[in-house]
């Protein structure tokens, strides 16, 4: 049952993040800068068909193969071999799953992910909602993997 509930939350992430797209493409012109937060945030429409800045740029094909790839890891884990992971750890591994689902729609529709969310007090590449997920929910798990889950590195006592 408690699959049903990381399923639903991922569900949830996708729509997000394909709404916020459809509202950027819909309402702002290809590379147009619109004030969102003055002096934080702004919104501008770029097309980004690589990986964070850009990288691996036009490797749509190595993008669906590591996704297929964490997605059977996934399923593996949950159905077959659960690892010790702590339900907060669970929820981390549902947020970045939805936001790789969210950019994966995007490269299969598109042939790109469609980036908007634009930092203005800093130097950063545009990134997107999902993005945003994939982002925390590595830096949360990875945190909470090493600084709580003590259970998740003990070695498995050999008889």
């Amino acid at each position: 049952m408690q699959f049903l509930y990381y399923a639903i939350f991922s569900v949830i992430i996708v729509i997000a993040d394909q709404v916020t797209k459809y509202f950027t493409v819909a309402n702002i012109g290809l590379y147009e800068d619109v004030p969102f937060i003055p002096g934080l945030l702004q919104l501008t429409y770029v097309r980004n068909t690589g990986a964070a800045f850009s990288s691996f740029e036009g490797q749509q094909w190595l993008f669906a193969l590591v996704f297929l790839i964490f997605t059977g890891a996934i399923l593996y884990e949950y159905f077959k071999k659960p690892m010790p992971f702590t339900k907060l750890e669970r929820w981390c591994i549902a947020a970045i799953y939805a936001g790789g689902l969210g950019n994966m729609i995007d490269r299969i529709r598109l042939g790109y992910v469609v980036d908007m969310i634009e930092t203005t007090f800093m130097e950063f590449p545009v990134f997107n909602v999902a993005d945003c997920f994939i982002t925390c929910g590595c830096i949360l798990l990875m945190a909470h993997l090493f600084l709580c889950n003590k259970e998740f590195w003990k070695e498995e006592k050999k008889s």
